[in-house]
């Protein structure tokens, strides 16, 4: 790969996306391109970009953005945040909901373990719940709708009890049961677009992807996430994010590490 090259997936990346490809992935970004070129039918990834640069075609475009987008994730991952939603949040969620109802959005859902993990605590706990989970990746939101997960990815992050609960094995994989599945929603979604509906949730989780952003697009993001939230609902970031450079709606709950909450302005500003 060209530095030329480099430097136009760098402007793709962040024009259609918002994210940041930083200089120091070069070679991660050529290994990851590697198997697109293939399937796509290249001989190799200067052809495939060679051909996108000359012929841009959307479906091309995506490909290679989703392929860089960082993915990691595990089940119940920062293992006292989830503590935190379990014992704290939730149980105080369905008791001052009408009717015990609960939303949660996992915004920036990867192949699905976070969300499964919210649902597995939320169903552990009794509590009707609804998960929206998107990403803009199809192929990682394609993996979590089907379930399947590979023996190093169930065990990473669940206990044997909670494996056995949740999931069933089949052949070399575990699948996640219906009645867990039934309580998550994925759809694809691209957190810089406005959103399709006024729909507002009581928990956003929305970890460790304001990192990855352009500085220019943090902002905008967290808007979106302020008007989706409920004036008394919470935001879950990744432990070291901190949206107070790029938004005044948001404030830190003491002692709860990643944990924010809407500013009394945020609140001023939507009454």
């Amino acid at each position: 790969m060209t530095p030329e090259d480099f430097d136009r997936l760098q402007t793709l990346l962040a024009t259609r996306a918002g994210f940041r490809l930083t200089r120091d992935r070069l070679h991660l970004a050529e290994h990851r391109l590697g198997p697109v070129a293939r399937r796509e039918g290249y001989h190799n990834v200067e052809a495939m970009l060679e051909t996108l640069w000359s012929r841009p075609v959307a479906s091309l475009g995506w490909s290679v953005i989703e392929a860089l987008l960082n993915g990691e994730t595990w089940f119940r991952r920062d293992r006292p945040v989830f503590d935190v939603f379990s014992r704290e949040l939730m149980p105080a969620l369905v008791k001052a909901r009408p009717g015990g109802k609960v939303r949660l959005w996992s915004a920036g859902a990867s192949t699905g373990q976070e969300a499964y993990s919210l649902a597995m605590t939320a169903l552990e706990l009794g509590a009707d719940v609804e998960i929206t989970a998107t990403d803009l990746c199809k192929q990682a939101i394609d993996k979590a709708a089907s379930g399947l997960y590979t023996p190093f990815e169930i065990q990473r992050g669940l206990s044997a009890r909670t494996m056995l609960r949740w999931f069933e094995q089949v052949e070399d994989h575990w699948r996640v049961r219906p009645e867990l599945r039934r309580v998550v929603r994925f759809e694809r979604g691209n957190l810089l677009d406005d959103p399709s509906d006024d729909g507002r949730y009581d928990v956003i989780f929305c970890r460790y992807l304001l990192t990855d952003l352009e500085p220019a697009r943090r902002a905008q993001v967290l808007d979106i996430l302020e008007r989706r939230l409920v004036d008394d609902g919470c935001l879950f970031l990744g432990l070291d994010e901190r949206p107070e450079a790029d938004s005044v709606a948001f404030r830190p709950v003491a002692g709860r590490r990643g944990l924010y909450v809407k500013t009394p302005s945020a609140l001023s500003r939507a009454a």
